[in-house]
């Protein structure tokens, strides 16, 4: 239950949660259990922050609950940012080191909670540049496995002329998925790295009746 506004502690009335999916496929608990995890351990209570929370590609920063976020610091009403990684700030890397310099210029704290990065300053503008240009840079490489996977099944035939996928072929090798699985790589790295989406990864290891929760 959230709490009333007059009895939250002022501090916590400054945080700001940011999560972002980049489509309806895809979840935002893993993000929201790792930042409630980072609140709780800094003793605030992840009912009493704001959140800002949405479904939207991260290559531009045309998106509603991003704006909202970036109103609600502009008027001041925010001072830390706390987000699972900088890439859901943006997936670009201009876009991404401009908003940092103008929080940062704003005296707004960015955190990082699986990146155990708390930025702030021209510090934090350096680290976050580096981060954000690496993030980019695995953006390119993922579409150019998709791209040059996508040609590959051209030539073995798996589209039709329209350019559908022809029924009975799959994306990737459902073995490689469950022996990723089995070596202890997540659902969301094996979707990454093969260039599927997790609910395909969670197909595959439901037919070969793997335990999706080990």
């Amino acid at each position: 239950m959230t709490m009333p506004q007059s009895q939250i502690p002022h501090r916590t009335l400054r945080f700001a949660c940011y999560v972002r999916v980049s489509s309806a496929s895809q979840h935002g608990d893993g993000q929201r259990s790792e930042i409630k995890r980072w609140l709780e351990g800094n003793g605030m209570e992840p009912n009493a922050v704001r959140w800002f929370e949405e479904q939207e590609s991260g290559s531009n920063l045309e998106r509603p609950a991003f704006a909202a976020l970036q109103k609600a610091i502009f008027m001041g009403e925010i001072k830390t940012v706390v987000v699972w990684r900088l890439d859901r700030l943006s997936r670009n890397q201009k876009d991404g080191i401009n908003t940092l310099a103008e929080w940062c210029e704003r005296g707004v704290r960015v955190v990082s909670v699986t990146q155990q990065l708390d930025l702030s300053g021209a510090t934090g503008r350096l680290i976050a540049g580096v981060l954000f240009a690496v993030a980019e840079m695995e953006l390119e490489a993922i579409k150019e496995r998709q791209a040059i996977g996508i040609a590959a099944a051209k030539e073995r035939g798996v589209y039709k002329n329209n350019g559908l996928r022809r029924k009975g072929y799959r994306k990737a090798d459902a073995k490689r998925v469950v022996a990723l699985r089995k070596d202890g790589v997540p659902a969301a790295t094996i979707s990454r790295d093969l260039g599927i989406a997790r609910s395909t990864v969670y197909a595959y290891l439901k037919d070969a009746d793997y335990n999706t929760a080990s």
